[in-house]
């Protein structure tokens, strides 16, 4: 399906705010469940830090999924909205002590441990509680991912995760401490993913550790291969969902499970990316020399990704159908940076004209901060305003 754009309604509202498709967030999410529900050991957890927004957030709990949280806080909103705890794990290099109780007290699935440090906190402070704390083991497998060098995450020089090396190892020292069971592996390589062949080379790398484990007669429960299934930010309405049956294929092909292991993914771009749009309006159209400007209310403190990452997002004008011209789609922030694209093919852009930044439904509102004192974004569902 195609977003449209109920363009007279947004008029009455001010910007910048996010839009949310829920029809098409609905048929994404029905699209997961029926490649998942072919197979009765896999199990998905929505990634929360793509997108925190309740009104999405009541959506995808209707599917059933899980949740996979990277802070206290996350943990806090995901039992706020109802989410089973049972269906909630923990990831992230950094927790703190106040982060790791709540989940104890939550009797949260599972912990993705990512160093010794961290297990030995976990092991001290599920002792304090008389309890035992689920833990998967996060392997840093050494796989590179083509994307983005900052969001690439399972190479050996990243900050994330034990080294394979190590693995043994510290399996060994879960097995003398009284208050974790270990339960499984973790990975992730990296996000915006899009060619399969970084997720079978993901694959074949944990078949090498299992087969290393089954020759020591160990079997964990859970593989958790994280998530990094991309989206496409060049043609939202061509491909509005992506391609999950290659992407869960890919898996069921190449992955040698064991009888009663359990698969876990953790998507979170690939499930709210195409829904979201993040809608402003024209403040000023300067002509330069040898340039133009579009000039927009919304700025890098509504939607980061392009000053971040030189992220690209489809932009289109929907106030006007006039002949296109080019133009540099910027933001009223002052710093450099604040560019949304450059040389940007737009309909002719006049004062007043609302502007769609399309593909911001992860990473957008949920990474919009009050620099310059702006306030953040509001945001609108297509069901409030239907």
């Amino acid at each position: 399906m195609m977003t449209s754009f109920p363009i007279t309604k947004f008029e009455s509202i001010k910007t910048p705010f996010y839009y949310y498709d829920t029809n098409l967030l609905r048929q994404t999410l029905q699209a997961i469940t029926d490649e998942t529900s072919k197979r009765d050991n896999y199990c998905v957890h929505y990634a929360i830090k793509a997108n925190a927004n309740p009104k999405v957030l009541q959506i995808i709990k209707e599917y059933g999924l899980g949740i996979d949280c990277v802070s206290g806080g996350e943990i806090e909103l995901s039992i706020k909205m109802g989410f089973d705890p049972q269906k909630i794990v923990f990831a992230g290099v950094g927790k703190s002590d106040w982060e790791i109780n709540l989940g104890l007290e939550n009797k949260i699935l599972c912990f993705n441990v990512e160093s010794i440090p961290e297990l030995e906190v976990i092991n001290d402070l599920a002792g304090q509680k008389n309890t035992i704390a689920n833990i998967a083991l996060r392997i840093n497998p050494d796989v590179g991912a083509h994307t983005h060098a900052n969001i690439t995450t399972g190479l050996a020089e990243n900050k994330f995760g034990i080294d394979m090396d190590d693995m043994d190892y510290v399996i060994e020292r879960t097995r003398q401490m009284k208050n974790v069971k270990f339960i499984g592996l973790h990975f992730h390589i990296g996000s915006q993913i899009l060619e399969m062949d970084d997720f079978i080379a993901l694959c074949n790398r944990i078949n090498e550790l299992q087969t290393k484990l089954f020759a020591k007669q160990i079997i964990v429960d859970h593989i958790n291969v994280g998530g990094g299934l991309g989206i496409d930010y060049k043609h939202p309405n061509r491909n509005c969902i992506p391609d999950f049956n290659s992407y869960f294929s890919t898996f069921h092909k190449h992955l040698k499970l064991q009888n009663n292991q359990t698969l876990h993914f953790e998507l979170g771009r690939a499930v709210v990316a195409q829904c979201g749009t993040l809608i402003s309006r024209v403040l000023y159209v300067k002509q330069g020399h040898q340039k133009q400007f579009a000039i927009l209310d919304a700025g890098m403190t509504d939607l980061i990704r392009p000053a971040l990452y030189q992220a690209y997002h489809k932009i289109k004008n929907l106030s006007s159908v006039e002949p296109k011209e080019k133009y540099d789609v910027v933001g009223p922030i002052c710093e450099s940076s604040d560019v949304f694209g450059k040389a940007v093919d737009l309909n002719k852009v006049h004062r007043g004209d609302l502007i769609a930044i399309r593909s911001t439904g992860a990473y957008g509102e949920t990474m919009a901060s009050q620099y310059n004192c702006r306030p953040l974004p509001e945001s609108y569902t297509s069901d409030e305003l239907s």
